[in-house]
């Protein structure tokens, strides 16, 4: 489903992405972990084009998306992706959050629109939510609508993007609830996260990104219990405050 090929990328002179190579089956869910600043989001963005490569090539379902005269904007409408923040207009209600892409883009009628969108909507449980705004929604409700919104376009492939990390805690378990219906949908996903019980639950494989390149992959319960390499067990010592 996704592809990158020898993938770089740099800022002023600074490599992110050192040449990273990553191929997603269609229907997996790949949870990706790693230190603050070891390229996982700029990974994550350069799956959809939202950061362009310096070097390498993005490939979805066999296209290769860093070709010259791709329409990006044709190629985003399959890649949904999830921010830490939920990036919600504020003068616009859930459902309307909801239906602005597919009326302007697709030209979807309003009617049929609102009709997916509230069902969108029951999916992540907010069906009697459809008409409240964003300041009259709680962050993981925020965040359930960003979800939502994503799906809206009927994406092939959906990143989040550490989606539970300005939650308070406990509204962290309702949007893990939501990933976790699409996931058991057979949606492919690649999700940056620090949710390591995610991650070993409904992951199909982890990779740990540090220094810009992929340092080990696997089964989640392979790479938490039994990491091979010292930069991994250190990361995982931390986050799991494992003894040394």
């Amino acid at each position: 489903m996704v592809e990158l090929r020898g993938v770089h990328k740099s800022y002023g002179g600074a490599d992110v992405l050192k040449g990273v190579d990553l191929a997603v089956a269609r229907g997996e869910v790949v949870a990706v972990v790693g230190p603050s600043g070891g390229g996982k989001s700029t990974l994550l963005r350069c799956v959809n084009l939202l950061e362009p490569v310096s070097a390498g090539q993005v490939l979805l379902e066999g296209e290769d998306l860093t070709a010259p005269g791709v329409d990006r904007d044709r190629v985003r409408r399959r890649v949904g992706m999830v921010f830490q923040q939920f990036n919600l207009f504020p003068h616009l209600s859930a459902v309307d959050n909801l239906t602005l892409a597919p009326r302007k883009l697709l030209r979807t009628p309003r009617r049929e629109a609102r009709e997916r969108a509230e069902a969108l909507l029951a999916r992540v449980g907010l069906a009697d939510r459809a008409d409240a705004y964003p300041g009259q929604l709680s962050g993981g409700q925020q965040q359930r609508v960003a979800i939502a919104r994503a799906l809206m376009m009927d994406p092939h492939v959906m990143l989040f993007d550490e989606v539970t990390s300005a939650l308070d805690p406990e509204l962290v378990g309702e949007v893990l609830d939501a990933m976790r219906d699409l996931a058991r949908s057979g949606m492919t996903m690649l999700c940056v996260t620090h949710e390591m019980g995610f991650a070993r639950e409904l992951g199909d494989r982890l990779v740990f990104v540090d220094g810009g390149v992929i340092a080990e992959q696997g089964r989640p319960a392979d790479v938490l219990d039994h990491p091979h390499h010292e930069r991994t067990r250190r990361f995982l010592r931390k986050v799991l405050r494992q003894p040394a």
